[in-house]
């Protein structure tokens, strides 16, 4: 049974709830002096008490996705596999597996497409960081063997784990919902934490002799993805999606890089690089670069692309508010922003599970396959 599965959670749960029926009937017996009674109290409530934590922490974990399996939660190293599919590899990425993507007929990548474990090699700024890449059905099927996809990077927060996007947010299951449906064009999502060079927070900045963050997200990763798999290289064929940092990453790239990146989706995202005890010092005493990644200076003070932009923040339950309605108020022409208001949500995977089909949706109407 799987960390995250709902059978070792309801377990759990009936766990929690038979010993607290249990404490309640045996107490009585227990009541009497002696150390047999007081070594039976202390273990009854010892045990009711793990299994009342293990049941909230099991439902913690399975809404946030903390830890993805027994292994991530005991710290249990897991090794990179070996290359298994030479023919979708290239100079600058290596396909290390795949999976199924969890969807009906997904055995058959023509029928519920096909997740790559990749590792991305970046030529100019050094980094190397793995990924997943999703390839819709479409792209298996031969009347579509002649044409590009467009693709979005997507990017979890800090300190995430990429599969967080795969189990928990869903962006395969949802991308192939949604494309099944007629809502949004088949698409190729390129999957992986913000965290380059971990356990570093570099907030998608390239930081003066230190991870040229940037400059992998807006140039290596692009250029690698492009050279693998059929994805075009234009702007209008490529976006930018994340939540917490991971939007803030998207939108900060899409900002400064509309010549790479057509539109952005910033979900719950912040405006302002964090400076903190996991970023260190980011800038080095260069105050233009501190300000250029705060992005509602940017806005103001530096001139703006056709970027698309979504935004997205709840009236109830999100600290990001102020910051979104001030974002969506000095985006100008030429650029674009769009916005997704909750009436309540808040900074966690419940919420961004409702945003995110609409964003592919929005996102996909802004992208282009050729």
């Amino acid at each position: 049974m799987g960390l995250t599965g709902n059978k070792v959670l309801a377990l759990a749960v009936l766990a929690a709830v038979a010993l607290f029926a249990m404490t309640i009937w045996l107490w009585p017996r227990l009541s009497r002096n002696g150390w047999r009674s007081v070594l039976g109290r202390v273990g009854l409530l010892l045990a009711t008490q793990l299994a009342l934590f293990a049941a909230v922490g099991l439902a913690a974990n399975k809404s946030f996705l903390f830890y993805g399996s027994w292994a991530d939660l005991f710290g249990q190293e897991q090794e990179m596999g070996v290359v298994v599919d030479h023919a979708a590899s290239s100079k600058h990425v290596k396909v290390v597996g795949k999976q199924k993507t969890g969807v009906p007929g997904d055995s058959r990548p023509a029928a519920g497409g096909q997740i790559h474990k990749v590792v991305i090699k970046g030529e100019r700024s050094g980094i190397d960081s793995p990924a997943y890449v999703y390839l819709p059905p479409q792209y298996f099927q031969s009347e579509y063997a002649a044409r590009t996809f467009p693709a979005t990077v997507v990017l979890t927060g800090y300190p995430g784990t990429a599969e967080n996007l795969i189990k928990g947010l869903k962006y395969p299951r949802t991308a192939y919902d949604q494309a099944n449906s007629g809502k949004m064009q088949p698409m190729i999502l390129v999957m992986l934490r913000p965290t380059v060079a971990p356990p570093r927070d570099t907030e998608c900045v390239d930081i003066p002799g230190g991870p040229q963050t940037e400059t992998f997200f807006a140039e290596d990763l692009r250029a690698a993805i492009s050279a693998t798999y059929r994805v075009g290289s234009k702007p209008a064929n490529w976006g930018f999606m994340g939540n917490s940092t991971g939007g803030y990453c998207a939108l900060k790239i899409a900002l400064h890089h509309p010549q790479r990146f057509a539109a952005g989706v910033g979900l719950s995202a912040y405006y302002k690089a964090a400076e903190d005890a996991t970023t260190g010092d980011l800038f080095h005493g260069d105050n233009g670069a501190r300000k250029r990644a705060n992005l509602l200076w940017s806005l103001k003070n530096r001139p703006q692309g056709a970027s698309s932009f979504l935004v997205t923040s709840s009236k109830q339950g999100e600290n990001n508010l102020g910051g979104t309605l001030e974002f969506i108020k000095r985006v100008k022409s030429p650029a674009r922003v769009s916005s997704i208001m909750l009436d309540s949500g808040g900074h966690n995977f419940n919420t961004w599970g409702r945003e995110v089909p609409p964003a592919l949706a929005w996102l996909s109407g802004r992208l282009s396959a050729e």
